[in-house]
């Protein structure tokens, strides 16, 4: 879908269209934590997967009704030529492999942070129920609320290292908070959940609003060598999170978390927004895009 919108918008306003779409995704994501803490609190878990079955179904019913029909951009490609070429952009495109690499730092701390954060209320000094728990998922409603608008009025109009610099400290900033005072204030989780979705969400946006230009007829495969990377990331996050967690807790868990988020910086700032190249700053830092 999120390739599709940007073959479909101009990009003067990809990026406020890539939120909007986001935005469903992010509401689909909340709305699932919630009714899997429900159905598991009265009812078998097992049952989270007999209704994520008859929603795949749903979806395709779906798309069939309202997706309306785009002709194929790539006629002459196999699809085994289209498995090559996703990782042939991948070793050779520096703007994908850096947006790739803070994806998948990025989404390592999103998925430690709601892997954990069950250990850490359902434990001393919470003791929260299923259905308690589940609630925290509604603090990650800032994309949605306030996603459509940072995208018009930031990522629309300011570079892509401009963006992401402010999303980073935002996320940086919302984990501090949840991380150093967690075990004590239940505030620091919610405001944790909120600035780091809210982060990591146009994080994301202003990552595809510049993938997208590296090949503007293969917004797709791009779009899935990316994917690649936070997915991975995603894994690893759990993984990471959870052994340090049951090892060492909630405090070193969000710290590590920390460094993935100063890794990310450095990934971001390796290369400028006007840099060919895999390194340097050739053509100084533009804070408005010039790609319009």
């Amino acid at each position: 879908m999120l390739p599709l919108v940007g073959d479909l918008v101009p990009p003067a306003r990809r990026a406020t269209a890539l939120s909007i779409v986001s935005s469903g995704i992010v509401l689909g994501l909340l709305f699932a934590r919630l009714l899997a803490g429900i159905i598991a609190a009265y009812i078998s878990w097992r049952n989270i997967y007999w209704l994520a079955l008859g929603l795949q179904y749903l979806i395709v019913l779906l798309i069939w009704a309202f997706l309306p029909d785009y002709p194929p951009v790539n006629t002459d490609v196999s699809y085994f030529k289209i498995l090559v070429s996703i990782a042939t952009y991948l070793i050779t495109s520096p703007v994908l492999v850096q947006a790739t690499l803070m994806g998948f730092f990025l989404s390592a701390t999103f998925t430690s942070f709601w892997t954990t954060l069950t250990f850490l209320l359902s434990g001393s000094p919470y003791y929260f129920s299923t259905i308690q728990i589940s609630l925290l998922s509604l603090a990650g409603l800032t994309p949605i609320l306030l996603g459509p608008f940072y995208s018009r009025f930031v990522i629309d109009k300011y570079s892509q290292h401009f963006s992401i610099a402010i999303s980073l400290t935002i996320i940086f900033t919302g984990i501090c908070i949840g991380a150093y005072t967690g075990t004590f204030l239940l505030a620091g989780p919610i405001l944790q959940a909120a600035f780091q979705d809210f982060g990591l969400q146009m994080t994301q946006i202003a990552n595809r609003t510049a993938i997208f230009h590296v090949a503007p007829k293969a917004r797709s495969r791009v779009n899935t060598a990316y994917m690649i990377g936070v997915f991975c990331g995603q894994l690893m996050g759990t993984a990471v999170g959870n052994r340090v967690y049951g090892e060492s807790g909630w405090v070193l868990a969000g710290t590590v978390s920390i460094v993935f988020v100063g890794v990310s910086y450095v990934i971001c700032f390796v290369k400028g927004p006007l840099e060919t190249g895999w390194f340097g700053w050739s053509g100084g830092f533009p804070i408005r895009r010039r790609d319009l």
